[in-house]
């Protein structure tokens, strides 16, 4: 604990969000009866609620309460209640979000708080089995999640990554406004705190993060970099993996283990339009992903193609040096509010976060509850519901009618815009997106939305629906080939099979993580893994990584030598995914998306709750894997 000036702590705490507070007050001072004192509202859409809806003098009452027991714990009083039981963790949660939460999130609360870890990294006894050799394939965020669990648990491992540092997705993209639109404090492991800069980061903060996790660790020794993977082979012989690789020198090699990781995600490789003249622009075009070092946008003429994610940071970042920005649109998206999309942490918030580590739990644990399964309700097709077309269920519909609210207000009088930008389809059907001004920035003179589809790429421009228009940059912010997964480096199972043929745009695994006839190969990130509605795809691969480090301890407790998932359990883990995706929102026809493969199906996202996938992967059944003994 540093040694933290009295008038910081209190300035801290002057401007602490309410409802954080409260939990902390509650958890170290032991008194129940604040929850009853303090009935908090329920907050608006995805608002952090720093009121919690108190009036100004019951505000400041709770502040000094507050204030006062930090102090005293940090003159050394124990924590009042250091370990709240199911029903006290389900009750707090609850009266911090002026909702009831569910008690079957209990373990989650707990899980948030750090009371029961996503993965156990206590380390291994020495007297343990010996452990696998595994390569881990990545290093971005999945790959530094399963290297930090690997390295508790003794294991010899290597992770190869492509590129000169840890990053993954975040190294490879570098264009203006990158960042994430998952708040900084839930894209995060739950393992390590950190003193985050901004609310929403950028690309160059979540790279710092992962090294801070790397070296918090020590294990930066462990990745190959600048190494890139061309194959991973099964031997049915030896019951190992062969991962063919090219050096940074570029001579081929390769490793033998006896398990291998995938992290490599989904957001590669990226995937560009098949447009008539494409080759034939005179000027810099290019994926977002391969946006050009030192490129300077002043005073050009620039066209985006597409409006997703990656076109929503993009725009609103360089509207302001561009001459003319034009934006071809392929479809509507859904685009949402959040007060703190471009904020940075007050210094004093970033104190209390830092020194009050009850802080740092219960408001990542309210982000939880926030971003994660709360709108799954708005999901669920209702039958009976009388305008499926725009709509699923009431709840739904109430949705829609706030984001048309905010949409309308944001766009001012510019309501020619309206019809263009409202979608068609019920709320939730794609990515939900924040908005961080891209309404207001089509409101502007100097920006142009093209709704027509695009016929041809010219030299001097592209042409849509006839009309050409002229720019001196063409961007295509045209998105990945998500549904090819793992499409980077070739798989070979079993007899021979090849995982890219079997899957092709087709990818199921059991849990989005095994795969049978390809044993101790597992997929971090893998198929139907996407917690579409809200959460943090940290916490699933966290999730992941628990589970598969069970798989491997077991491993060495039973001295198998392979494990793969039984074909009939990951069948009809599948048919049950298939049959509840048909009931949500993503089935929905009146939209495309890329969540779904060329057949329409769901390949992509989680069709359950983020606590589902948590309980699921909380321990293996055993059960539901062949267990092949290791040959000598």
């Amino acid at each position: 604990m540093t040694n933290v000036q009295g008038t910081a702590l209190s300035e801290a705490v002057t401007h602490a969000n309410i409802p954080t507070l409260l939990m902390v007050a509650v958890q170290l001072g032991g008194d129940l009866t604040l929850l009853d004192r303090y009935r908090l509202t329920r907050p608006r859409g995805l608002s952090d609620h720093d009121t919690g809806g108190l009036e100004p003098h019951q505000q400041r009452e709770l502040r000094e309460l507050a204030l006062r027991v930090i102090e005293e714990w940090r003159a050394g009083k124990p924590v009042a209640i250091p370990r709240p039981d199911s029903a006290l963790l389900v009750r707090m949660l609850s009266a911090a979000m002026g909702e009831p939460v569910p008690d079957e999130y209990a373990e989650m609360i707990a899980s948030s708080l750090g009371l029961e870890p996503v993965m156990d990294l206590r380390p291994t006894s020495e007297e343990a089995s010996p452990r696998s050799r595994v390569i881990v394939i990545g290093g971005g965020v999945s790959g530094v999640c399963a290297a930090v669990a690997l390295e508790a648990k003794g294991y010899e491992y290597v992770v190869i990554e492509k590129s000169d540092r840890v990053g993954g997705v975040w190294n490879d993209n570098n264009y203006p406004g990158v960042g994430v639109d998952t708040p900084s404090h839930l894209y995060s492991y739950s393992f390590v705190d950190y003193d985050w800069k901004s609310y929403f980061s950028p690309g160059a903060d979540i790279r710092e993060y992962l090294d801070h996790v790397v070296d918090t660790f020590g294990i930066r020794h462990r990745f190959a970099f600048n190494t890139e993977v061309l194959s991973a082979e099964y031997s049915d012989d030896d019951q190992s993996w062969t991962v063919s690789f090219v050096r940074p020198d570029g001579s081929r090699d390769a490793m033998v283990a006896d398990a291998v990781i995938s992290a490599v995600g989904i957001f590669n490789p990226p995937k560009l339009p098949d447009l008539p003249g494409k080759d034939d622009f005179e000027g810099p075009s290019f994926h977002s992903e391969l946006w050009p070092d030192g490129l300077d946008v002043t005073g050009k003429r620039v066209g985006i193609v597409g409006n997703g994610a990656t076109a929503m940071q993009i725009v609103p970042a360089i509207a302001d040096r561009v001459e003319h920005l034009t934006i071809f649109q392929r479809s509507q998206h859904w685009i949402v509010p959040f007060e703190k999309l471009h904020q940075r942490v007050p210094d004093p918030v970033r104190l209390l976060l830092r020194e009050v580590p009850l802080y740092h739990a219960w408001y990542r644990a309210r982000l939880g509850w926030v971003f994660n399964d709360k709108t799954y309700p708005a999901l669920i097709k209702d039958p009976s519901w009388p305008y499926p077309e725009r709509s699923l269920n009431e709840i739904n519909e109430g949705y829609r009618r706030s984001f048309i609210r905010y949409i309308t207000d944001e766009l001012g009088d510019r309501t020619d815009l309206l019809p263009v930008v409202v979608p068609p389809y019920p709320p939730f059907g794609k990515r939900l997106l924040l908005d961080n001004g891209w309404y207001r920035t089509l409101t502007r003179p100097d920006v142009t939305l093209v709704t027509d589809r695009i016929n041809k790429v010219l030299a001097t421009g592209v042409e849509a629906a006839g009309t050409a228009y002229d720019l001196d940059v063409v961007v295509y912010a045209t998105g990945f080939d998500v549904l090819h997964f793992l499409s980077t480096y070739e798989v070979v199972g079993r007899e021979g099979r090849r995982l890219a043929e079997e899957w092709d745009d087709n990818a199921r695994a059991y849990l989005g993580t095994t795969v049978p006839g390809y044993p101790n190969f597992f997929v971090l990130y893998g198929p139907n893994t996407q917690p579409g509605h809200g959460g943090s795809i940290v916490f699933t691969i966290e999730c992941q990584v628990n589970y598969v480090l069970q798989i491997l301890e077991r491993m060495a407790e039973s001295e198998a030598g392979a494990v793969e998932c039984r074909p009939d359990v990951a069948e009809a883990y599948n048919e049950r995914v298939d049959a509840t995706h048909a009931n949500l929102v993503w089935t929905h026809p009146g939209m495309e998306t890329y969540y779904r493969n060329s057949a329409g199906r769901v390949a992509v996202n989680y069709p359950y709750r983020n606590v589902d996938f948590f309980q699921v992967t909380r321990l293996v059944n055993p059960d539901d894997y062949i267990w092949e003994a290791r040959r000598d």
